[in-house]
């Protein structure tokens, strides 16, 4: 039985002390959910903009991937949050953008979107990832 490995970079935001920013056991790597914040300041960013806001967190679970040694060709399911279904369009557009390119397989991980509250009144966006490495 493998054990579990904390996953974490600076380049990604610091999380809070009740979980990691990604967790591996064997070939399974899950990201915790990320927000629109910036790691080198801690500070929240692109407020009222969803579309720039999914970048950044993409980015962010990029930069966690990266540290557990993994590619968003390895994520097979991506689960994301949005606070009103307006936010979509705007949303889907800079993820196919992002992930697509970062997945030179052609096969992109599965998805599921959810509209809910999130913990910050400016967070539009949160997305989580699971990723499976051989």
């Amino acid at each position: 039985m493998s054990e579990k490995t904390v996953i974490s970079t600076p380049d990604a935001p610091a999380p809070m002390p009740v979980f990691s920013q990604g967790v591996r056991k064997g070939g399974i790597l899950q990201v915790s959910g990320q927000g629109s914040v910036d790691p080198a300041s801690g500070a929240f960013v692109f407020e009222g903009d969803v579309k720039a806001q999914t970048t950044r967190v993409l980015q962010n679970i990029e930069a966690i991937l990266t540290a557990g040694g993994a590619t968003f060709d390895d994520v097979v399911m991506l689960r994301v949050y949005l606070t009103t279904r307006e936010d979509f369009a705007p949303m889907n557009e800079a993820y196919a953008e992002f992930v697509g390119a970062r997945t030179p397989s052609g096969v992109l991980p599965s998805r599921t979107t959810v509209f809910t509250g999130l913990p910050l009144p400016q967070m539009l966006v949160e997305i989580d990832a699971l990723a499976a490495l051989d």
